[in-house]
């Protein structure tokens, strides 16, 4: 019988594995199908507090890895097929066995819409990136002409933030007006740095021969013309899905799928916390995440000692 598991090793589940290690509660984590989470699939993190020199996203949660390891946390590699939670203790079944546990922390996160380009996944660290804040302010992007792929609020807020680094940049949408809310829409439209291309999708990404992005190949969908555009880099901003599927029926979930969170960590199911970006669709960041990852930890460990009183 488990105290407490963790179902996730991004920076939330991971620093609810310090937090809950350090506590003495023995966490068994499960990585599921992406151990270290989506900051493995950034090259640089410039913004997480205390490195000033910036450190690379994969080194960065094996650091955090080996930190909760130092602690006692255990960690298991496997998918995640099943949990119960109708009744304590709970059970999850991971590659087959079945887990029990008294207590369950979910951090299992969110993954980036993706194109669904060939291209796109051999460039992916070269040039494409799925993140701007993450990413927008490294060398390669600097005083280069840049994209960003959708229409939504997301978008709009990476072509802004974007501005500030690249020389021009393209919002490729293929509608012929933004999906955005009105300000955000209007304080794009009016940005001398940004410039709309309308109707048209992204249909490859040059070069993968080069080994880096030089450009995209896009395609008009009213005129069905097609045309390249040169630039440094390809951020793909067309919105994110949280990995929540185990949860549907089993937890509170929003109307995009996002676990509601009842008050601080807690969900709707006593015993079990949620942290990071698979309850989070507003802030989607490494430290907001291990915030959140904190607060779980300690949620887990007052249920625990509230019920051995």
């Amino acid at each position: 019988m488990e105290k407490v598991v963790i179902i996730g090793t991004g920076c939330a589940g991971l620093t609810a594995a310090i937090y809950a290690a350090r506590a003495n509660l023995s966490p068994l984590v499960l990585t599921g199908v992406m151990p270290g989470g989506l900051l493995t699939t950034t090259s640089a993190v410039e913004n997480f507090p205390g490195f000033p020199e910036g450190v690379d996203g994969f080194e960065l949660m094996t650091r955090m890895q080996q930190q909760a390891e130092k602690f006692g946390a255990r960690i298991q590699f496997g998918e995640v097929e099943q949990v119960d939670v109708s009744r304590p203790p709970f059970t999850v079944t991971v590659d087959g066995e079945a887990v029990r546990t008294r207590a369950l922390i979910v951090a299992t996160g969110a993954s980036h819409r993706h194109l669904g380009l060939d291209s796109e996944h051999k460039l992916e660290k070269k040039g494409v990136t799925y993140c701007a804040t993450c990413d927008g302010a490294l060398p390669p992007f600097r005083n280069q002409p840049l994209v960003v792929v959708g229409g939504g609020d997301s978008a709009c807020e990476e072509a802004l933030y974007l501005t500030r680094f690249g020389s021009i940049v393209y919002l490729i949408h293929r509608r012929d007006q933004l999906r955005a809310s009105k300000i955000m829409a209007e304080r794009v439209l009016g940005h001398a740095k940004i410039k709309p291309v309308w109707d048209s999708v992204v249909t490859e990404i040059l070069d993968v021969n080069a080994g880096k992005v030089t450009g995209v190949r896009l395609k008009n969908l009213k005129t069905g013309a097609e045309s390249e555009l040169v630039c440094a880099g390809v951020f793909v901003a067309i919105g994110h899905e949280p990995n929540t599927g185990l949860f549907k029926g089993v937890l509170n979930l929003d109307e995009h799928g996002y676990i509601q969170p009842q008050h601080g960590a807690a969900t709707n199911v006593a015993g079990v916390f949620v942290a990071g970006d698979c309850a989070d669709r507003t802030y989607r960041q490494a430290i907001t995440a291990a915030g959140m990852g904190c607060m779980a930890a300690i949620e887990a460990e007052r249920y625990l000692a509230a019920l051995d009183e």
